[in-house]
């Protein structure tokens, strides 16, 4: 059994951005090690589509790692099908120079591992994390190939706890999300939209000539979609869309996911998780990874005054605003469409909310501070 300071369980962008961000406040890197059941080929090679916010690429910018391949957001249309109000956010009204940018899962991971690397970070791979065992002084691993103690674990990937005894909050909605690749006739550059149809939010986020679609639907209609032939399936989501983009001219394979949250206690005296360890959020609005980037930046800054379990302590604190404030946005969004008749008061009332915020510039500015940056 070897010993470290700080134990990272996944290596994915949260974790890496953690293991990053503590040698930066003065942890060495030889008292870190990252684990992650995935070969760093494997975690290269995802393809799926993930939203970086403008508060996101300025920790990517300070841990060296920005910038990678990535498609600008310089405005979010914001709309309700079937009503007039409508919010557009652009960069200029927030003197950024993007709101957001579109990238692959894989292209981010293989730029923080290569981080990783020239910091000497040992990262093991692959090594799935069975189990962990906490003590007053320290937490044991049993790992697929042995065993590691360390002072701190951090978990940072969301299926060890999930199999352990989980006391937080879990809600299942009654949606699935189709997720695709799709091209259109006429594009509108460096536009991103949120669509609220009357079974929940569909996505359009620009991504190489084309969209990243997130398509929130109920369970029997994404089976549905993932039946039509990529002919009825393109003609499907232009009637729910509209053509603000044209028409819809091509779509790659398309895959479904149910739709629920899950948000845990953060912290006990040993152990913390951050990221979708912590909670896994509905994506409506895409804070997901930014959510868990913020997560990261401030447990390093609360380590830096020593890896006790005071500091995570002050950590759950320090978080604990931004965290409620993101669950409860996305978490309302969502249950609207999950629990609410088409046509309802409650949807009604999104769609009306729309021109109203378009035309209340606070309110807008507060808005795109949220999507951009969190609660500070």
């Amino acid at each position: 059994m070897s010993d470290v300071d700080v134990a990272i369980c996944g290596a994915g962008p949260v974790g890496l951005a953690a293991a990053l961000l503590l040698v930066h406040h003065g942890v060495a890197p030889g008292r870190i090690a990252v684990l992650d059941a995935k070969s760093a080929e494997q975690a290269a090679a995802d393809p799926r589509s993930i939203a970086i916010s403008y508060g996101s690429r300025q920790i990517l910018e300070q841990l060296g790692t920005w910038p990678i391949a990535a498609d600008a957001i310089h405005q979010i249309h914001v709309s309700r099908r079937g009503h007039f109000g409508r919010t557009l956010i652009e960069r200029e009204e927030m003197q950024v120079p993007a709101l957001g940018y579109v990238t692959r899962y894989g292209a981010l991971t293989a730029a923080l591992g290569a981080a990783a690397e020239r910091a000497a970070i040992p990262v093991l791979r692959p090594e799935k994390v069975e189990r962990i065992d906490e003590a007053d002084d320290a937490v044991t691993l049993t790992l697929s190939g042995g065993a590691l103690r360390a002072g701190l674990a951090i978990q940072a990937e969301g299926g060890l706890f999930d199999e352990q005894e989980d006391k937080g909050l879990r809600r299942d909605y009654a949606q699935s999300a189709v997720v695709a690749q799709v091209w259109c006739s006429t594009p509108v550059a460096q536009r991103a939209f949120e669509r609220f149809t009357e079974e929940g939010p569909l996505a359009l986020l620009p991504q190489d000539g084309g969209y990243a679609l997130v398509w929130c639907v109920r369970p029997a209609h994404a089976e549905g979609l993932l039946a039509l032939s990529d002919a009825e399936f393109l003609k499907a989501l232009g009637v729910a869309f509209g053509t603000r983009v044209g028409s819809f001219t091509r779509a790659t394979k398309r895959h479904a996911f149910s739709l629920g949250l899950h948000a845990r206690a953060a912290a006990s005296r040993r152990t913390v998780a951050i990221g979708n360890a912590s909670q896994t959020l509905h994506p409506v609005a895409g804070q997901g990874l930014n959510l868990g980037l913020r997560d990261a930046v401030v447990l390093a800054h609360c380590l830096r005054d020593g890896l006790t379990p005071a500091s995570l302590a002050g950590f759950v604190q320090r978080r604990d605003s931004d965290r409620k404030l993101t669950i409860r946005l996305t978490d309302t969004m969502a249950r609207i469409f999950a629990s609410a008749p088409d046509g309802s008061l409650s949807q009604g009332l999104l769609g009306a909310s729309l021109g109203v915020i378009d035309l209340l510039k606070p309110a807008k500015e507060m808005l795109a501070e949220q999507m951009m940056f969190g609660w500070r």
